[in-house]
């Protein structure tokens, strides 16, 4: 019983969180160059004047826009057999509205690209990863506003267009169902370039964006196999089971609830309709949201071809003593501590099972091939006088989520394409913005100050994965 030959073992970034190059050759300010760094207990903040003395890491990245060729010869070395990036969407369209691309936007992913071709290596590419331009926040207030719809599409028939010998694995929305989580510090603002407000609209600012993303991206899917049928085109799911604190019935339903509310957005992009509890619920709040017949039809048509998804944990949740009729999930009121479970350096609870859970219901509730596109474990690292970075804990997390993975397909049938832990390079942390938050398997000399020499030093688990990749997990028992 072992992994298929073509399964595509790899590793994950986003243009964000490594490119830097923030305004350089005809560039814009996306959303995530407005975003301060932060830490475990501070949130990054939004901020309008770029010109403040403030620490902006995705100014900086970890440099990829000028290291990326030495980069990829050491994943390469690795053995990788695909490679998952984003492109940064002010890069082609700086403002967002335009007609026209930036032609040397265009020709850095070329490069790019043909890079990574020449190294064997799959480019998996995703359109939006909480990056869009800041201009469509300013102007247009994000994705509160239909234009966004056209704008998106003509970016993405731009790049489809322009890479479509180069790409075939792509992406649209980056983790799309975070927002659901809206009263987070950044969620909606990061997903959906939505600043929020004061006038309790939030919920009702999400869901109307998160459907204008929707058809968004199924034109998306559209215009993609128009333009070459053989492209695979995938959602994005930022996938966490969630379990019942006891099993008192209204621990039960509202873990039930919770998972609905996280996962509708699969339900639109992979069957092509809202859950008939969604529908409900928003007529019963009056909302009266822009949904029109045409946008449904679009649903309907233009579903994904597999589903992209991150694990990194599990949750747990408690009902409240007085649940209203909906048992409404709040996700940092509702979760609590799950006593089976480790936890990470920052507070993320470890559990390998998850993913098998999470696998087995995806491939229950959707039937579509599925990759795992992020996993890992952010941790802070220590470099001996000898440049070794001995992250026996990582290689234990990684090989705990691949043993659970083996299983899923071997045991269980889920059909899973690939997997490409996250941070396969150390950058920058989305949440806190923080480099000392390290997820690779190379190390990468900077602080969260963005200071440095910026040399990369192979940690012990860069050794073990490699090996994985070249038994193809086979030195993984299940």
């Amino acid at each position: 019983m072992e992994i298929n030959n073509n399964f595509l073992w790899g590793g994950a970034v986003a243009a964000n969180q490594v490119e830097g190059a923030w305004n350089v050759n005809g560039k814009g300010d996306s959303i995530a160059d407005h975003l301060t760094a932060g830490s475990q207990n501070t949130s990054r903040k939004i901020v309008d004047d770029l010109s403040k003395n403030l620490n902006f890491p995705s100014h900086y990245g970890i440099d990829f826009y000028n290291t990326y060729k030495q980069d990829i010869r050491l994943l390469a070395n690795l053995g990788l057999k695909c490679f998952r990036t984003s492109i940064a969407w002010s890069r082609i369209f700086p403002n967002g509205d335009e007609e026209f691309p930036n032609e040397q936007g265009l020709e850095f992913y070329d490069d790019l690209f043909d890079e990574l071709i020449k190294n064997g290596m799959t480019p998996i590419v995703t359109l939006s990863h909480f990056e869009m331009p800041y201009h469509l926040v300013k102007k247009y207030h994000g994705w509160k506003n239909r234009k966004l719809i056209d704008f998106f599409t003509n970016y993405a028939k731009t790049v489809f267009t322009r890479y479509k010998d180069k790409v075939h694995y792509w992406m649209t929305f980056n983790e799309i169902n975070n927002q659901s989580n809206f009263n987070s510090s950044d969620a909606l603002f990061s997903n959906s370039g939505i600043i929020k407000n004061n006038r309790d609209n939030n919920e009702k600012d999400m869901y109307q964006a998160a459907h204008y993303e929707l058809v968004a991206s199924a034109k998306a899917v559209a215009i993609a196999h128009k333009i070459n049928p053989d492209f695979k085109i995938g959602c994005m799911l930022a996938m966490a089971p969630i379990y019942p604190n006891t099993s008192n019935p209204k621990d039960i339903f509202k873990a039930e609830r919770a998972t609905q509310t996280r996962y509708w957005f699969g339900d639109v992009q992979c069957i092509g309709s809202y859950p008939s509890w969604l529908k409900s619920y928003q007529n019963n709040k009056g909302w009266n949201l822009d949904v029109t017949p045409s946008d449904i039809a679009i649903l309907k048509t233009g579903t994904v071809d597999y589903i992209g998804m991150s694990y990194y944990m599990s949750m747990t949740v408690k009902s409240k003593e007085k649940e209203n009729n909906y048992y409404s999930f709040e996700e940092d009121k509702d979760k609590v501590k799950n006593s089976y479970l480790d936890e990470s350096d920052w507070g993320w609870q470890i559990d390998p099972i998850g993913l098998r859970y999470s696998l087995n219901w995806l491939n229950d509730r959707y039937h579509k091939p599925i990759f795992i596109v992020e996993n890992g474990l952010g941790a802070k690292d220590s470099v001996d006088s000898d440049d070794k970075i001995k992250d026996l804990y990582r290689i234990k997390y990684l090989k705990s989520h691949i043993s659970e993975m083996k299983k899923a397909i071997l045991c269980d049938g889920v059909n899973v394409i690939g997997y490409t832990p996250w941070g396969i390079i150390d950058l920058i942390s989305a949440g806190t913005g923080e480099m000392s938050k390290r997820y690779g398997v190379i190390y990468v000399d900077q602080n969260d100050q963005g200071e440095g020499s910026g040399r990369r030093l192979l940690k012990n688990s860069y050794y073990w994965y490699q090996q994985t990749i070249h038994c193809n997990a086979s030195n993984i028992k299940i």
